[in-house]
């Protein structure tokens, strides 16, 4: 008889439902079973299982730098976009790994390779802040940038509403940190229970160094900007953005 092969689905079902064990147990096995024929999908795996792991409070190290090692060598097999994509989420799980070095190598790397020019307007881009200056700050540099499917929000409450609307587009959101009702690292957290591949910007007046920064972003926020921010700073979180989106998509 023929073995049956875990069902993926299935998995996110048990993490959705809380379920933790099962979902990771079933992470972990996919893993290991096609790292070798499809590691995306395998290092994608590892990434949940390490959800799975930091949502029981436990060291989700080991599964993260297994997810990192695998993009880090899907990178070394590819050009163009697809080795930049893959090196820049090698470094963003050896980063939740707390492996520092091995996270500089990889994002040295991605500099290596640029990102073709592509219909920007596909996806929809959430802007989260209070501030109206700062809303129609960010909505003038996506538009420069080539964004057109922009919505916002001025709370936590009317971004998860927001976020709930959007998510089979595969949104970016760009939250800020200081919310009126619910704090951003909050906010992040929501989403990446109901979506662990959301790809989130943290947009802050805090230091990098914070500890609410650093919790959200090892939580798997994907980049991060500083008030006062410049389009180019936008601009490079977006990429990174869509770097780890057209990876995980392939």
């Amino acid at each position: 008889m023929a073995k049956k092969e875990p069902d993926f689905d299935l998995a996110l079902t048990h993490l959705r439902n809380n379920q933790i064990m099962a979902a990771y147990n079933m992470f972990t096995s996919i893993a290991e079973s096609i790292k070798n024929i499809d590691p995306v999908k395998a290092a994608l795996s590892y990434i949940l299982a390490s959800e799975c792991r930091g949502r029981q409070n436990k060291d989700a190290s080991s599964e993260a730098t297994e997810a990192g090692r695998l993009f880090l060598s899907y990178g070394k097999k590819q050009k163009d976009y697809l080795a930049k994509s893959a090196f820049l989420c090698a470094a963003k799980c050896f980063l939740k790994a707390s492996r520092y070095d091995d996270a500089k190598d990889a994002f040295e790397r991605s500099k290596e390779f640029q990102i073709k020019d592509t219909e920007q307007d596909q996806r929809p881009i959430l802007v989260v802040d209070d501030s109206r200056a700062i809303v129609l700050k960010l909505e003038n540099h996506l538009e420069n940038l080539g964004y057109r499917n922009i919505h916002t929000a001025s709370t936590g409450n009317g971004a998860l509403k927001e976020v709930k609307k959007l998510l089979k587009e595969n949104p970016v959101v760009l939250l800020d940190m200081g919310l009126p009702d619910i704090t951003g690292d909050v906010v992040a957290d929501k989403i990446l229970q109901e979506k662990p591949d959301t790809q989130i910007i943290l947009i802050t007046a805090d230091e990098k160094t914070t500890k609410r920064v650093k919790d959200t972003i090892s939580s798997g926020a994907v980049a991060f900007i500083q008030k006062p921010f410049t389009i180019t700073e936008l601009k490079r979180a977006l990429e990174t953005a869509e770097s780890e989106y057209s990876i995980l998509e392939k």
